[in-house]
């Protein structure tokens, strides 16, 4: 299989990249770091008016109409500047679940907000430690109603609805899971902060007390609608990982040009040398894999189960390491405050258990495998 983006694509991938040089530059990254906003309202803005939500979503909602691959480039670019936006819970999450599994009127009332930036939406999944399982769904649903605690969920502070995975019936198995959008301002909802390693992309308890839903998707068809819109995503945000990865090791290469020890470089030693080879290794073998996962996913190829978990693993392994290794190189500058070094080391780590844990995904991928050497 050969693939590559188009000369259109690469072009907006260069114009995405000039804009958040510009709109999310590690001081204004830190502006949320440091402070109360659970987003960078801003550069949120300019993002729409960018068009940049809305470029997967069909035009009949009030999008673009693009391709996945369009979106692929700016979620690249998303993770380079390390953006403080919820952009991954609003476009890769809650806009595909709503294309997934909406009703018309659904997607008419939401998607063209979601396009524009009005609205912001999130997944509400998790219930505690652990990665979420059927078994773990312990949220109620009934006659309409949303009881019970998510958490952590991710951007939930800046999020104007969630998508809430709820047990509708009895049991512990994937049947008895709905899904449901709930109004996180409206009455039976409470939300607080949950600190975390990266208060850029700030997550949230949310409580239900008797809060409306709205159904989405069949009754009981919740898990399988979850399972295939987080394959999308999972490719989504390895290209977001992806961008991560090769910000820190370049700021490690140029770190490493630029620090002088015994008259040279510290880039000329051995024992550097290795490190940045192998965090280059680490992100060439994330960019072909990703590539994969967007051929599969524009094209709804039958190996996107497969394409997606590969992406999502090879992408996770090579921000941790990257971002880990930029530390290394900068030495013990690397580990203070003042230096950006921290800002991806964070960043990874959050993404890594985004959309379930690195094992997750390594499960997924063995399964998917083996069900396929067996067909």
């Amino acid at each position: 299989m050969e693939f590559d983006f188009s000369e259109d694509q690469k072009q907006l991938k260069d114009q995405a990249r000039r804009f958040l040089e510009a709109k999310s530059s590690p001081k204004a990254v830190r502006v949320i770091l440091e402070g109360p906003e659970p987003y960078d309202k801003a550069l949120w803005k300019g993002l729409a008016e960018m068009g940049f939500m809305g470029t997967a979503i069909p035009e009949e909602f009030g999008g673009l109409g693009a391709t996945y691959l369009e979106l692929c480039v700016i979620a690249e670019e998303l993770g380079r500047a390390v953006a403080p936006v919820p952009f991954s819970s609003s476009i890769f999450v809650a806009a595909e679940l709503l294309m997934a599994a909406g009703t018309q009127a659904q997607k008419e009332t939401y998607l063209p907000k979601l396009a524009s930036g009005e609205l912001i939406g999130c997944l509400a999944l998790s219930e505690g430690v652990g990665n979420a399982t059927p078994k773990t769904i312990q949220v109620q649903a009934s006659s309409g109603k949303i009881t019970g605690t998510k958490l952590p969920v991710l951007d939930g502070l800046a999020a104007d609805f969630a998508v809430v995975a709820a047990r509708t019936s009895a049991g512990t198995d994937a049947h008895g899971i709905s899904l449901f959008i709930v109004d996180l301002k409206g009455a039976g909802v409470s939300r607080s902060d949950v600190e975390t390693i990266d208060p850029t992309r700030k997550q949230a308890s949310v409580t239900f007390n008797g809060a409306a839903g709205e159904p989405l998707g069949a009754a009981g068809e919740g898990w399988h609608i979850l399972q295939k819109v987080l394959d999308r995503a999972a490719v989504l945000t390895a290209f977001e990982q992806l961008g991560g990865a090769d910000r820190a090791l370049e700021m490690a290469r140029d770190y490493a040009l630029d620090r002088m020890a015994f008259g040279r470089p510290i880039g000329s030693f051995q024992a550097v040398k290795h490190m940045l080879a192998d965090m280059y290794v680490s992100a060439t073998l994330a960019r072909s894999n990703c590539y994969y996962g967007a051929w599969a996913l524009s094209t709804d190829a039958a190996e996107l189960g497969e394409a997606a978990a590969t992406s999502r693993v090879c992408a996770t392994q090579a921000y941790q390491h990257c971002a880990k290794n930029n530390i290394q190189v900068h030495g013990g500058m690397g580990f203070t405050w003042e230096f950006d070094c921290h800002l991806y080391y964070r960043r990874s780590n959050l993404l890594a258990l985004s959309l379930g844990s690195l094992s997750v995904w390594e499960d997924k991928l063995i399964d998917r495998l083996r069900a396929k050497n067996a067909a």
